[in-house]
Formats: structure tokens, C-alpha cells, sequence
């Protein structure tokens, strides 16, 4: 079985006689598509892409049926509710060639802390960016010093930093793309992913 598409949280739950595929959407309301392959790896020519759908494996051509007003089956809905969070994505913004947060990031510093306090175990991305404006070398050390500025404030926070991983893009990944030497706020950047 292999993935297609946009993401999709698939169940593939065995049976004493019939497996069946069970399709949802992801977190963010996104639906993929399964391909279901024939032992050793051949396509079988069946693409499974009905979201909340419930589909029956081990024919030539697996139907699949709406998962209907019951929904998910008891053993299923247990599996989801197993699962992790979904990872969510916070930005903060600086002033131009400094390590310095703009006001506004001051009530984003507060969620993002809110976030990891709710989770057991976290893990902690943090990118930084910056705009055009200077030399490569000089823009990816600024984005590594505002990616560990934030670091250290969460540590400051008393977030393990055992969890945390820091690094700088520089001007690579522009949020919005621009000419060399262009000043833009919104490439000048720090991304931080709390899984």
C-alpha cells in the first residue's frame, strides 16, 4: 500500500477473513489517495480516494462504501484517539537585521509556550530566516542567532532544551520571494514547530 496525493489518515485494520482500508482526511480537512498493490509490489489497478469511506480488501476491485451515520467501528476510533497531537506551526518576526521580535511576536511567544506546556514529551523545530538584504554568510548566521534567541527564551521558560533543535536557513525558503537586497518583514523570520 502506498500513499498518494495530499496526506490522508488511513486505517488498515486486519480481519479473521477480510482486511479493510478505512480513508480519512487529514487535520487539515485535506484528502489523499491510497494505491493498493498485489503482493510483491505490483499495482493491482485499484486507487482508493473516497474520503470517510470504508473499503473492503481482497478482491480484483475493492469497492468502497461511506463510512455512514455510525462512523468509525469502537476499535477504530481507538486507534485515532491514541495518536499525537498534530503538529502545529507558529511564526515570530524580527526587525531587520537584528535579533530583535517585533511587538506583535510578543502574544505568539505566549502560545507557542501554551502549546508545549500542553503536550507530553514535545518536540521543538525552530527555522530561522532572514530577507535579501546582505551577504549569505551574513544572513545565515542571523537566522542561526534568531532561531537560538528563540531557543533561549524557551529554555528561559523552563522548556528542556534536550527537545529543541535549532537551525538557519538564511535567505533560502523566502516566505515571499523578492530581488536580492530586498528588505520584506515577512521573510525575516523565525518558524517554530511543536510536535
Amino acid at each position: 500500500m502506498r500513499s498518494l496525493g495530499a496526506p490522508a489518515a488511513a486505517l488498515l485494520l486486519a480481519g479473521c477473513a477480510t482486511s479493510s482500508l478505512v480513508l480519512l482526511p487529514d487535520d487539515e480537512g485535506q484528502q489523499g489517495s491510497v494505491a493498493v498493490l498485489e503482493a510483491g509490489g505490483r499495482p493491482a489497478d485499484a486507487v482508493i480516494a473516497d474520503g470517510n469511506s470504508r473499503t473492503k480488501l481482497g478482491s480484483a476491485t475493492p469497492a468502497s462504501r461511506p463510512l455512514g451515520s455510525k462512523g468509525l467501528k469502537k476499535g477504530e476510533a481507538a486507534l485515532l484517539t491514541g495518536l499525537p497531537p498534530p503538529a502545529k506551526s507558529f511564526l515570530l518576526y524580527f526587525d531587520q537585521g537584528t535579533v530583535q521580535l517585533v511587538p506583535e511576536s510578543a502574544k505568539v511567544l505566549a502560545a507557542i509556550r501554551q502549546e508545549i506546556a500542553s503536550r507530553s514529551g514535545p518536540e521543538i523545530e525552530v527555522i530561522g530566516h532572514t530577507d535579501t538584504v546582505g551577504g549569505d554568510e551574513t544572513n545565515d548566521r542571523l537566522s542561526e542567532q534568531r532561531a537560538e534567541e528563540v531557543v533561549n527564551w524557551l529554555g528561559s521558560q523552563g522548556f528542556d532544551r534536550s527537545q529543541m533543535s535549532a537551525v538557519g536557513r538564511g535567505e533560502r525558503d523566502l516566505r515571499v520571494a523578492t530581488a536580492d537586497n530586498v528588505g520584506n518583514a515577512a521573510n525575516r523570520r523565525v518558524e517554530v514547530i511543536v510536535r
